[in-house]
């Protein structure tokens, strides 16, 4: 006989309901910035377990503000605390990355901002019973899932959910601008070209592999009038990928939705902070977390490389004639895109592949960094932000290219310079 569950597909919608979309005046910013560790003197020599757990023994004991975590293949985040504005934010991200950095290269450790390593091949260096049942899980749609969590890292904007009533910082208006301008803000910081050293074909790998994964956790919900309960079915109507347990494995049965798990009570009743754990699992291109999370940015080369994205997208989210004029450029992508959900229409494989190279995205990329640039002054962006996105729209977004084809290019300098020794023999 099936056990009583302890809560109710109701109370569960009404508290996904309560906890994903926080509406009101947009306020608060926030960044998540990962990068891929590596061997200071040689990048292609991987890091050893030991090394990455002293690193990060040492970096906890530092003064930070954000939160700092290692993911499955050992690469370092920093998520920000919400900041009252995009210059408050810059400014303490700015200030841990100037304690972590040193304290890094220190140990003979340096930081790489790429969005798939393009070095060596997938390797987990965490074993907690989380990361085992994740790679489990994912291991049932081929490699990729060990790619994403041991070879991937990004830029993570967040931005608040908007007002509840319609309009352009209205969050009925936020949730499909993100969603469109996801494909602009992927092919415009494209930088994940090659995997072990070779081309891949495409110009952010990384999208590439979130679409290789379980659609079910991983592409965006169904657009529709109301946000809150299509993300509700999405979450609920997703498969459980583990479940906890105070010892041993946290193994989930294969198939099993969260619903069916609630109907059911197998192998033992949920309970709402199951649920609320359950949504970690969920890695759609824009996550509701009481604010939007937009993770289809790939980490970003240089010390201060995640400024740009952050303040681009901070601008166009924020600036209410910037968001406006963003939602205009992108809304007409939706013909495009199609029905299928991101990342796996074909606008989305567009951006993967060309990026800007793509008429249509480079027309919108270029218009929507023009709303930017023209916003950030109004959001009190400081000149170094305004000069370093004007430098990114110039080198890049103007001219059809993002930074992957950087690493194109230098990859195919290598290879067409002569063999040392080779013109004399």
């Amino acid at each position: 006989m099936p056990v009583r569950p302890s809560v109710t597909e109701a109370d569960l919608e009404a508290h996904l309901h309560g906890i994903c979309f926080k509406t009101g005046p947009p306020r608060r910013i926030g960044v998540e910035v990962e990068w891929l560790v590596h061997d200071a003197h040689n990048p292609r020599c991987p890091v050893s377990p030991d090394r990455l757990q002293r690193a990060a023994d040492t970096l906890r004991a530092l003064p930070l503000t954000s939160l700092l975590t290692f993911e499955p293949g050992g690469q370092l985040e920093l998520s920000s605390l919400p900041a009252a504005s995009l210059t408050e934010c810059i400014d303490a991200m700015t200030a841990d990355l100037a304690l972590v950095r040193p304290t890094m290269l220190a140990m003979g450790l340096g930081l790489a901002g790429h969005g798939h390593n393009p070095w060596h091949p997938p390797h987990r260096v965490l074993t907690h019973p989380r990361y085992n049942a994740m790679e489990a899980y994912f291991d049932r749609w081929g490699s990729a899932g060990r790619s994403m969590m041991c070879a991937t890292a990004s830029v993570q904007v967040c931005v608040d959910a908007g007002h509840e009533e319609p309009g352009p910082l209205g969050l009925g208006r936020r949730w499909l601008l993100a969603h469109l301008l996801g494909a602009v803000l992927a092919a415009a910081f494209a930088n994940s070209p090659t995997s072990e050293g070779c081309p891949t074909g495409y110009r952010t790998t990384r999208q590439v592999i979130w679409s290789q994964l379980d659609p079910d956790r991983t592409l965006a919900p169904p657009q529709g009038p109301d946000p809150r309960a299509a993300w509700a079915r999405y979450v609920l109507d997703a498969q459980v990928m583990c479940i906890r347990a105070d010892a041993g494995p946290w193994d989930a049965p294969e198939g099993l939705t969260f619903r069916e798990w609630v109907r059911t009570g197998v192998p033992r009743p949920p309970t709402v902070e199951d649920l609320d754990y359950h949504v970690t699992t969920l890695f759609p291109p824009v996550r509701p977390r009481g604010h939007l999370e937009l993770r289809m940015i790939d980490a970003q080369s240089g010390e201060s490389g995640w400024v740009v994205p952050l303040a681009v997208t901070a601008a166009l989210f924020d600036d209410p004639e910037a968001a406006e004029r963003a939602y205009r450029v992108v809304k007409p992508l939706a013909e495009t895109a199609g029905p299928r959900p991101a990342p796996r229409n074909p606008l989305w494989r567009r951006a993967a592949r060309g990026a800007l190279t793509d008429p249509e995205l480079h027309a919108a990329a270029v218009a929507c960094f023009a709303a930017a640039q023209e916003a950030l002054p109004r959001l009190g962006a400081s000149p170094e932000v305004r000069a370093a996105v004007a430098e990114f729209t110039a080198r890049y977004v103007a001219r059809g290219r993002c930074p992957a084809d950087d690493h194109l290019d230098a990859l195919h300098a290598a290879e067409r310079a002569p063999i040392p020794g080779k013109e004399s023999q």
